[in-house]
């Protein structure tokens, strides 16, 4: 636990509107997830993605901050999730099983059903009205921005999609807006995503 907090495993996010509004609710979405799957795990990436600039060419562009300036700072966010469950489990919670054959987390997948959902979130300000299936995209994507493989192809292409396992959506707590004095403003609000 405590290697978490070394300085290497910190990325600077935009704080309000995003690390202490959206990236806090999907964080939370991530930690409600192991109410319903066995085994959760989560990939935070952070990513340096191309936008398009005025003379029509894509370029590489973020910000470096300190003194002297040598962090970068991340264009977007990436929270990668894998789920796990016995099938005998996702059948009670309403969900079919299926047949696999690798390993995850020193578990065979013959007896697992495994979804998976990735989700790009860029570095800024995110109103809390958009649905986080907004944000969801392909995990080979995540892969090939990072640089990573995250899964093997066999777990990707038997994995089940994690939106369509669950419902893809988050719980607006303004605990800060609260602190100022607006009370009302800590109740939760759920803005939806998709399942089937």
């Amino acid at each position: 636990m405590d290697e978490t907090f070394y300085l290497t495993n910190i990325a600077p996010q935009v704080g309000e509107g995003f690390n202490r509004h959206y990236w806090a609710y999907l964080e939370d979405f991530c930690r409600r997830l192991t109410g319903n799957f066995e085994d959760v795990y989560v990939f935070t990436v952070p990513l340096y993605l191309p936008a398009q600039s005025p003379d029509g060419k894509w370029r590489v562009s973020y910000e470096v901050i300190g003194n002297p300036p040598n962090i970068a700072v991340p264009t977007h966010f990436a929270k990668v999730i894998l789920t796990s469950r016995s099938q005998n489990a996702s059948s009670s919670f309403g969900f079919g099983g299926s047949s696999k054959s690798s390993v995850v987390g020193g578990v065979t997948e013959a007896a697992r059903d495994i979804s998976i959902g990735a989700f790009v979130l860029p570095n800024a300000v995110i109103p809390d009205e958009v649905p986080l299936t907004a944000f969801q995209v392909p995990v080979e994507s995540v892969e090939k921005a990072a640089g990573l493989t995250l899964f093997a192809p066999s777990v990707k292409q038997s994995a089940k999609q994690l939106c369509r396992e669950t419902k893809c959506e988050l719980i607006i707590r303004r605990f800060d807006d609260a602190r100022k004095g607006n009370a009302g403003s800590a109740k939760g609000v759920l803005i939806g995503g998709g399942r089937k």
